[in-house]
């Protein structure tokens, strides 16, 4: 796999958005060690133990500090950069935040996603472009059934919502301007990839499992969880960034077959519920312990939720790596070394992202 991935973007031109968050910090680590030329588009980071920070994020890419929303600054950066590849992860990524600013979800994530779209309209040279929604995107039946990439989209709360949009957005763009039938005219190949709840070192946001474990781990308190019976497919957050890198490989390679939707989880048999999952970071971090708060006045939120991820590995040859177990361990000992050992995260994040690759 490094081979490939390293004969596929190294000394390409990356344009990501989302470069300062979680997830996307993870890619741009990620990229650069894969010898990438990467010019990020952001809101800055909220504080200076943001992964970004933590591994130098500056120095790993041209960093564009600005709003989605801001349609022609974002038409202006992709345009002067002239990407080989656009990975568009930007969004207002929180289902409680969104009970909170319903609207601007809708336009952080849907607009948002119409304006990266529209900057890329205005390239004209090839381009691959994989852009990211979430396993959310699915009307939810709360059954035990996988989703597939087919299955209808939906979404109860504002977040889930907006990225339903998102998707229709995409569509109505990749039918519009970037049909496939007529890729020799416009050579743009549009992917979408579906992954949640994703763990690992380096998140810190508000109202998510493990970063209120590792806030009150770090500080010798008691961790609160609201849903203790919620199931999810947990899964470290290299795997959907490697199967994002594998999907930007297969545009290249296949751009009219790979134009479409790829599910990204763990194992139907490795989803674990919240309660599982606490333990499961109690026994990497001994000593601590959790406690169920009462659900009153609650914004809903899905109880089971399961992606069919069969056509990521026939297809694209990507499986999980990692099991739930596996993945808790390896980010609580990233949480672990942050309080411990802060100065040495940005070596034990690039060990764990060659470990990951190579192993």
């Amino acid at each position: 796999m490094l081979n490939q991935l390293e004969e596929c973007y190294k000394g390409k031109k990356i344009f990501l958005t989302g470069h300062t968050g979680f997830k996307g910090s993870w890619m741009l680590k990620v990229l650069s060690m894969l010898g990438a030329e990467v010019k990020g588009y952001a809101l800055a980071p909220y504080t200076s133990n943001d992964l970004y920070h933590l591994i130098n994020g500056n120095s790993l890419c041209d960093s564009v500090i600005a709003d989605l929303r801001d349609r022609d600054r974002l038409k202006e950066a992709i345009v002067d950069f002239q990407p080989d590849f656009v990975f568009h992860l930007a969004a207002q990524p929180l289902v409680r935040l969104s009970y909170e600013i319903p609207s601007e979800t809708f336009e952080i994530n849907a607009i948002g996603t119409a304006n990266v779209l529209d900057g890329v309209k205005m390239l004209n040279k090839k381009c691959s472009i994989v852009l990211i929604t979430t396993d959310k995107v699915y009307h939810n039946n709360e059954w035990v059934y996988p989703y597939r990439e087919e299955d209808k989209l939906g979404g109860y709360d504002p977040y889930s919502a907006s990225k339903a949009c998102t998707e229709l957005v995409i569509s109505s763009y990749r039918n519009s301007f970037f049909n496939v039938n007529n890729y020799t005219q416009h050579e743009k190949a549009i992917a979408v990839g579906r992954a949640g709840n994703v763990i690992g070192g380096g998140d810190w946001s508000k109202d998510r499992l493990i970063p209120d474990i590792a806030k009150a781990f770090g500080r010798n308190d008691i961790v609160s969880i609201r849903n203790p019976s919620s199931v999810r497919p947990w899964q470290h957050v290299l795997e959907p960034v490697l199967g994002y890198l594998l999907l930007g490989l297969n545009l290249v390679k296949d751009p009219i077959n790979f134009s479409k939707a790829f599910n990204f989880g763990p194992n139907a048999d490795d989803a674990l519920s919240v309660t599982e999952m606490v333990k499961l970071a109690i026994n990497e971090w001994p000593g601590n312990n959790y406690e169920i708060i009462g659900l009153e006045n609650q914004p809903h939120e899905a109880g089971l939720l399961m992606l069919d991820i069969s056509k990521a590995i026939k297809e694209l040859k990507w499986k999980p790596k990692l099991s739930a177990e596996e993945a808790i361990a390896k980010t609580i000992l990233w949480y672990k070394s942050f309080y411990n050992e802060k100065e040495k995260i940005d070596e034990l994040t690039a060990a764990q992202i060659s470990s990951f690759i190579s192993g």
